[in-house]
Order: C-alpha cells, then sequence, then structure tokens
C-alpha cells in the first residue's frame, strides 16, 4: 500500500498527472473515495464517545495511514528535482508540462462529450466560459505574486480535490494558482531540513487547506458531480484549456535581477525559428500526450476488467 502511495505522490507533483488516476490504475480508487467521504458528523460522534476503534474503522485509518505515508514520499522525492528543472532547463520542463495538461484536457473533453445528462450547447459554453476565464486569470501579473497565508490555504483546498478526480492534477491546480514553484520548493527545502519558520507556517496553512477541502469542499464537488456532471466536467475542462497559457514553453523573463524562482516573472513569446530547441520541445510535449493517454487506457481497461469480474447478482 505504501508503494500504491508513493506512484500517486509522485504523480500529484507533475502539473497533469492525476493522483486519482494513478489510484485508478493500482486498483484503490473506490477505496480511497469511500474512505475519505466518511470524514463526517458520523465520525465526529464516534470520537467524542471516545470510541477510537469505531472511527478507525469507518475511515479505513491503517489504509489511509500506509498510503499518506506512501502519498508524502512520493511528494518529497520529486519535489527535490522540480525547482531546478523549473529554473535551469525551464523550456524543456514546460513542453513536458504541456504536453501532460493538454492530453489530460482532451481526455476531460471526451468524458464531456460522451456524457448524456443535461444541455450540450450550455456545458460546451460553459467550458468556453471557464477556457476564457482561465485563460486571463493565469496571465494576470499578480497570480502567484500573492504571500498571504489565506492564499496557501485556499491553494491546499483546491489542489486536493485532485484526490478524488481521476484526470484532473493537483500540481496542475497549484500552476494555475501560481503556487507550485514556491510550494514545492518549501517542501524540497524540509526534506533536506532547510527551512524557516516563514516556510513551516506556510506548509501548516497550506496542509491545513488540504484537510478542509478534503473533508468539505470534495463533498460539494461530488454532489455537483452527482447533480450536474457534465456541466461540471466542462467547466473543470475549460478551465484546464485555458490554463495552457500558463505552460507555453517559450518564455523570456521580465523581472531581471530577482533570484528566487515564485518571484520571477515570464512573458510568453513565439519562437524566433524552428530550431533544435523548438523541435525537442514539440517531441517532449507529444511524449508527455503520449504518457497520459497511455496511463488512462490503462485506468480504462482495468475498470472495464474489475467490472466484468464482479458478480451482477
Amino acid at each position: 500500500m505504501v508503494l500504491r502511495g508513493f506512484l500517486m505522490g509522485s504523480a500529484d507533483i507533475v502539473p497533469g498527472v492525476s493522483g486519482g488516476t494513478v489510484a485508478l490504475i493500482v486498483g484503490i480508487y473506490e477505496r480511497l473515495v469511500t474512505a475519505i467521504s466518511r470524514f463526517d458528523g458520523e465520525l465526529v460522534k464516534l470520537l467524542l464517545a471516545r470510541d477510537l476503534r469505531g472511527a478507525a474503522a469507518r475511515v479505513d485509518l491503517r489504509f489511509l495511514a500506509f498510503l499518506g505515508i506512501g502519498i508524502a514520499a512520493g511528494i518529497a522525492a520529486l519535489a527535490s528535482s522540480m525547482e531546478y528543472l523549473l529554473t535551469e532547463q525551464r523550456t524543456f520542463t514546460l513542453a513536458v508540462f504541456f504536453g501532460l495538461i493538454l492530453a489530460s484536457t482532451i481526455l476531460v473533453a471526451r468524458m464531456v462529450a460522451a456524457d448524456q445528462g443535461g444541455v450540450p450547447v450550455a456545458r460546451w459554453l460553459a467550458g468556453l466560459v471557464a477556457a476564457g476565464f482561465a485563460f486571463w486569470l493565469v496571465g494576470h501579473d499578480q497570480l502567484g505574486g500573492y504571500d498571504h497565508l489565506a492564499y496557501y490555504f485556499v491553494c491546499g483546498m483546491f489542489a486536493i480535490c485532485a484526490m478524488i478526480l481521476p484526470g484532473i492534477s493537483g500540481a496542475y491546480i497549484l500552476w494555475m494558482l501560481g503556487a507550485y514553484e514556491h510550494v514545492t520548493s518549501i517542501i524540497k527545502n524540509a526534506v533536506h531540513f532547510q527551512f524557516t519558520i516563514r516556510d513551516a507556517t506556510v506548509l501548516a496553512v497550506f496542509a491545513c487547506g488540504c484537510a478542509v477541502g478534503l473533508i468539505g469542499f470534495a463533498k460539494v464537488l461530488r454532489w455537483l458531480l452527482s447533480k450536474a456532471h457534465a456541466l461540471t466536467m466542462a467547466v473543470l475542462c475549460g478551465f484546464m484549456a485555458g490554463s495552457l497559457r500558463k505552460v507555453w514553453p517559450f518564455q523570456v523573463e521580465t523581472t531581471v535581477g530577482v533570484e528566487e524562482l515564485k518571484h520571477k516573472r515570464f512573458k510568453n513569446v513565439m519562437p524566433a525559428e524552428i530550431d533544435s530547441t523548438a523541435i525537442a520541445c514539440l517531441a517532449l510535449a507529444i511524449g508527455a500526450m503520449a504518457a497520459v493517454l497511455t496511463i488512462e487506457w490503462w485506468a480504462t481497461r482495468r475498470l472495464k476488467a474489475d467490472a466484468a469480474a464482479t458478480p451482477s447478482g
């Protein structure tokens, strides 16, 4: 179970790859969603009654504990290399991210197209509006420039939703909100015991946001998916499509003399020529897309196999 968690954590640190999708592949998705959904009033009653054994059984605590250890290890292992890649190999790293997110957007769009619920025109219109809003939002100069604790709390709330939404990446949501570089940098420093009190505070607040989002907002999102699945997924798809602006591989830095990655600002540009760098970026993006599509194919195949093996009666 720790290994499965490690794979999920490694996926969640990469924008465009969903830990939820990995959970599907390794066969623990339904068990995970069930455990999360049981953080409710009934659990509080058990805790108030000091029925710790009953509380642990209700949320499948042993399963969540070992899975959580693996997820934390996976995040810590990969976060250490992200700051280097985004600083020293930014163009190629963004090309991979672009391919990962584009492929995830295509997968979600296919889900929306296949959904028979709601009004088709309404869902695609909602998706277009969401795409336009996201395109504007990620291009806003202040996005990611916020350094308030409340901002990191909100980022944690939204990012954790990737745990229950296959195809939606928590790292991608952090990237869209402009907090990805800072959060991964703090995690990297924490692994090497090189962090300040401010860093520890930010990480603690971010973790609290994740907890609140997991228990509260995730339930709201599941309600939306049950009542207006096609429309909700169309909006999510639009956000993903519009936010591709954030990971355009060809960028120039506009903040000269700034050393910390979290304070740097970049401007998207078109490549001056089709040179070896442009070709390499194209190849990396295509390879990343192929990886996501292959993972999704495996996940779908696994679901069909499990469904076929489940007795109908």
